[in-house]
């Protein structure tokens, strides 16, 4: 299977049923355990990119709770919108989409980045708040290092009591 590659969107214009790209692989900037896996499809609509995907990988993320590693399943199912920038005769670009429509915009002469666009929509799949599950232990007490034992601070004491 070949890597993800950046097309020309000169090249995706001429292809009439768009690009399929089967993703099996790593993505740069997402530390994964395991490949990606699924799949990008684009189509060229003269002033539109019509952007579908869905993917699935296992990241390594650290609870914010207790401070230790564990797996998350990261999937991402997605469809968007790219503008393709157009130019007017005078050489102003053309305004085609309303405030409320995607604003993203393409150079006409750029290329599209199948990987790209595959880390930003598993990079908006990411938690907010990282918890390693419901049974977190929470932040671990201090260790008192003249016994040995936890709960050395006496400002964790009343922590201790409502256990």
């Amino acid at each position: 299977m070949t890597r993800l590659q950046p097309l020309p969107l000169q090249e995706l214009r001429l292809l009439s049923e768009g690009r399929n790209w089967p993703v099996d692989q790593s993505i740069a900037g997402l530390a994964s355990l395991t490949p990606v896996r699924g799949r990008v499809r684009a189509f060229h609509h003269g002033t539109v990119l019509e952007v579908e995907g869905t993917a699935e990988t296992i990241i390594t993320l650290c609870c914010d709770r207790c401070l230790q590693t564990y797996n998350h399943a990261l999937s991402a199912s997605a469809r968007e919108l790219l503008e393709i920038a157009v130019s007017s005769p005078d050489g102003e670009e053309e305004v085609l989409f309303a405030a409320e429509d995607p604003v993203e915009r393409l150079d006409p002469g750029g290329r599209f980045d199948p990987e790209r666009w595959l880390f930003e929509q598993l990079s908006l799949q990411l938690p907010l708040v990282n918890r390693c599950g419901p049974d977190c232990p929470g932040p671990p007490l201090p260790v008192d290092e003249a016994s040995g034992e936890g709960g050395g601070d006496p400002r964790w004491a009343a922590l201790r009591s409502l256990r």
